[in-house]
């Protein structure tokens, strides 16, 4: 209960005093990047149940002679770069932990198709609700191996407390500031899940 309300009251606080970023970027993510402003995907929530994850896009639509989507790597140009780096494309989800879908620190949420994937022990990650940043992030983020993401996720729920929480907002902070472990080598974040071994 102390999570939920914290989570409510920052989210709340950070809409309204962020709300001329909001516009700022809203009006420059049209300019360099075109429209919608927002990227909506559905993701798996608290017990894998699916709720609407809302972004800041990052990638042009820009399409082959087909018509066809080019691939992540060739839309995301450098000011999409530059969204993802800051993380500034991530401050829509602040609606998403307002309204009780998200968590400020918890598990990433991930794709639906990941859902039939996951082992026992790696689903556990939907006993809480995801996170816009989690323990997994601070301590390696896209530079990590979907095993180490999912032990650290597990890890969290071992210790999951309030002032927990705490440490893991004040480290993204840092991480945000350096623009640590942003995307994989050879890859625009990184590879797809596709099971385990």
């Amino acid at each position: 209960m102390l999570k939920l309300i914290f989570d409510t009251i920052v989210a709340l606080l950070a809409i309204a005093l962020l709300s001329p970023v909001f516009i700022l970027l809203a009006i420059l993510i049209r300019l360099k990047l075109g429209t919608p402003v927002l990227f909506r995907q559905v993701r798996p929530g608290l017990q894998g149940r699916p709720f609407i994850m809302i972004k800041f896009r990052s990638m042009t639509s820009e399409t082959n002679s087909s018509g066809e989507l080019l691939p992540d790597a060739q839309r995301l140009n450098r000011f999409g770069r530059f969204l993802r780096a800051t993380s500034l494309d991530e401050l829509p989800s602040l609606w998403n932990i307002l309204v009780g879908e998200m968590s400020l620190v918890g598990p990433r949420p991930l794709l639906m198709q990941y859902l039939p994937l996951y082992s026992a022990e790696q689903n556990r990650r939907h006993e809480v609700r995801p996170g816009l940043t989690g323990w997994a992030q601070v301590n390696g983020r896209n530079n990590l191996s979907w095993p180490e993401k999912f032990r650290l996720d597990i890890e969290y729920l071992d210790r999951m407390s309030f002032w927990f929480d705490c440490k893991i907002l004040l480290l993204t902070v840092r991480k945000v500031f350096l623009a640590d472990g942003v995307s994989k080598d050879g890859y625009s974040t990184t590879e797809a899940f596709k099971g385990n071994d």
